[in-house]
This record gives structure tokens, C-alpha cells and sequence, in this order.
């Protein structure tokens, strides 16, 4: 027998196994929740037509949901090419290079959609902080802490760089700086805002302490190099 195998290595791949079944069963109870609004833009989805599907926030979150295959094929794609040349924690590095961009990619869209007066109404900035946080309503708050929650939860586990709170806050306001500067020079009929940069800068501060466990490991010791070859004896 191997007594080098440590006993809470099957306890370790059954908790593994817990949280990937509750993730699938997460997913799909919310694809039923909302089945009936994505399936008004699914037929501008297939027909091909930018009209009602990618200019929706129905069309929108539909081909995000029928992308996750797609995205599980190049997290896989990418960890197996990183376990053949050795790399240490192939899977996390993988995921967490495509849970960034496929959890933010869908959002920034969103909100860099035009509104209806886009080009002609003249652009409206808010420097007031916390005015606005009445007037976004439970859904606007939600919609805007989930902006970079994707970056901020997968970021500090790829790059150890940005493997502290202080660094995704300066992150994720950074990143919201940007957007609603883009939003004030194409007006786009959006309010330029302090508060979203708030907002969402604590999305992404939120999300990265609930991947602390991971990104913890990562801070201490990178993984993004292949393990030495050892030395043939004698």
C-alpha cells in the first residue's frame, strides 16, 4: 500500500465534485428562471441578426449562456497544453484566464450599449458621490456589482501581482474609470457616474475575497512556470 497518499485527498475530490454539481445545478435553476425571456430574443439569435439579439440584454445573456460550452472547451484546451509542458496548477490558470473574460466580456457590452437618444442627447456626467444610488433601484445596484465581479474573483488567481485587496480595488475602479469615460466620449445616452465606478469597484473587491482560499496560494508562491526537470542520477 502507498502510505504517502494523504487520507483527505478523496474528501478533497468528493468536495470538488460537491461544488461542481451545485455550480451545474445553479446554472441550470437559473437558466429556467429566465427560459422565457431569452427564448423572445433566441430567434434574432439564430437567425443571425444584430437587431433583437446583440443589441438586447435578453440576446445578450442568451449567447453568453450558449457560449459556456465553448468556454469549458478552451478552459480544458488551454490546462491540458500547460500539463504537457509541465506547468503547475494547469486547471486553475486556465480557468481563471477564461472565467475573466467570458464573465466580464457580457457586461461590458451591456453597458456599453446605446441608449435611444445615443449621438444626439448631449453627454451627462454625476461627480456627486452616493446620489445616485437611489435612483439605480435593487436591480441597477446588482447589475453593476457583477460589471467585474468575474475579473476581480479570477485575477488575483492568475496573476499574483494582483494578489491583494487593495490591487483589485485599484483594479476594478480602474477599469470602471475607463468605461464611463468611453461612455462620455461616444455618448452613448448614458450618466457618466462616480457612483458605478463605486459600485462596481466593490463588486470586484467582493468577489476576489470570496476566491481568497485560491489566490492566497497564488500570492505566495507563483505557479505560472514549469516544474524543473530533475536531474538523471548517476
Amino acid at each position: 500500500m502507498d502510505h504517502n497518499v494523504s487520507p483527505s485527498a478523496p474528501r478533497r475530490r468528493m468536495g470538488r465534485i460537491v461544488l461542481l454539481g451545485l455550480a451545474i445545478l445553479g446554472m441550470a435553476s437559473a437558466a429556467f428562471v429566465v427560459r422565457r425571456p431569452l427564448m423572445m430574443s433566441a430567434p434574432m439569435c439564430v437567425a443571425g441578426r444584430w437587431h433583437g439579439c446583440f443589441d438586447t440584454f435578453n440576446g445578450v445573456v442568451l449567447m453568453t449562456l450558449v457560449a459556456l460550452p465553448l468556454a469549458a472547451l478552451v478552459a480544458w484546451a488551454l490546462a491540458h497544453r500547460r500539463r504537457a509542458v509541465g506547468v503547475t496548477s494547469a486547471w486553475r490558470m486556465s480557468l481563471a484566464e477564461v472565467g475573466m473574460v467570458h464573465g466580464t466580456v457580457p457586461f461590458l457590452w451591456l453597458t456599453m450599449m446605446p441608449g435611444g437618444g445615443a449621438g444626439t442627447v448631449p453627454a451627462r456626467v454625476s461627480l456627486v458621490p452616493l446620489r445616485d444610488l437611489v435612483t439605480m433601484g435593487t436591480l441597477g445596484i446588482i447589475g453593476n456589482l457583477l460589471v467585474f465581479a468575474s475579473l476581480g474573483f479570477f485575477a488575483p488567481m492568475r496573476f499574483a501581482a494582483l494578489a491583494s485587496v487593495p490591487r483589485i480595488l485599484a483594479l476594478g475602479a480602474g477599469c470602471s474609470v475607463l468605461v464611463e469615460t468611453a461612455q462620455y466620449v461616444l455618448r452613448l445616452d448614458r450618466v457618466s457616474s462616480v457612483d458605478d465606478v463605486l459600485v462596481n469597484a466593490t463588486g470586484a473587491v467582493l468577489a476576489a475575497l470570496a476566491s481568497r482560499r485560491w489566490w492566497r496560494t497564488t500570492a505566495q508562491a507563483p505557479s505560472d512556470r514549469p516544474r524543473p526537470v530533475p536531474a538523471p542520477a548517476g
